[in-house]
């Protein structure tokens, strides 16, 4: 059953969904964004990237001014016409960056944990690491609320530095490469579940939501949306949602943003 265009709002992931995991393309989104554009339908991106790195892409897509979620759900972007909102211009969840990358040099220092966070390296490693130009790398480290980290030690102790993050209000989230710290007040879905909630206030309780991911890591975002699409992707683990149902969950058939256009067409048909 398609969905209207009149009361959507579009939640995308970044990387592998609206934009080629590879190649960093999104050409084959562009007419969809067009078109969701001049239907003033919102496209907000949720990402594990910084707000700086969302807002540098934001521009490039034509989306500057709308709402996103950044660092997987710590920070939440306002929209830009919501001045008068108390959390404007952002909202950052919980622990704050410095906190969480002290607390994480402590639990190092004192269990002998093995890991390399990108606040330890400078803009030219992370490059390296991440496949990012330098200045992108330079935005990738502007984090707010979270710390990410590369996890080099054994299966064990990566469950017990779980457990001790645990302990202190946070939590780790795997990601493509890299490990995500950040409080447990974060997350996709709660982040999502609050900025509908602002929306609804201002727009009405029709609004329905469409999510797009290609990763076991967004299922957080897609869990929380009404509707979802699961893109291809090269994870070797499949992405396991909680109401699987055909009615509720597409899967494309196309990798990237081929698949991010596929899934929408598929629900809204020819608007």
């Amino acid at each position: 059953m398609p969905v209207s265009v009149a009361s959507l709002v579009v939640i995308t992931d970044v990387d592998g969904t609206l934009i080629d995991h590879n190649t960093h393309e999104w050409d084959a989104a562009r007419a969809w964004l067009t078109r969701l554009e001049a239907h003033q339908v919102p496209v907000v991106l949720c990402s594990s990237k910084t707000a700086a790195e969302l807002t540098g892409l934001q521009k490039v897509l034509g989306l500057d001014g709308q709402p996103f979620i950044a660092e997987n759900g710590a920070v939440i972007s306002l929209d830009a016409s919501w001045s008068d909102h108390p959390d404007y211009p952002r909202l950052l969840t919980g622990a704050r960056h410095e906190e969480i990358r002290t607390l994480l040099e402590q639990l190092r220092d004192a269990h002998g944990y093995k890991f390399t966070t990108v606040s330890d390296v400078d803009e030219q490693t992370l490059s390296e690491w991440s496949g990012l130009t330098p200045k992108m790398a330079a935005l990738a480290k502007l984090q707010e609320a979270s710390e990410t980290l590369i996890w080099r030690d054994s299966d064990p102790q990566l469950a017990a530095f779980t457990a001790a993050l645990s302990e202190n209000g946070l939590m780790l989230i795997e990601g493509g490469r890299f490990w995500h710290v950040l409080d447990q007040q974060g997350g996709k879905d709660q982040a999502i579940a609050w900025l509908m909630k602002q929306y609804r206030q201002r727009r009405g309780n029709d609004l329905v939501t469409l999510g797009l991911g290609d990763a076991p890591g967004d299922a957080p975002l897609l869990d929380a949306t009404d509707y979802a699409v699961v893109v291809k992707g090269y994870s070797r683990n499949a992405v396991t949602l909680k109401q699987d149902t055909p009615e509720r969950v597409y899967r494309t058939a196309e990798y990237g943003p081929a698949g991010w256009s596929e899934g929408l067409t598929h629900f809204l048909g020819e608007q």
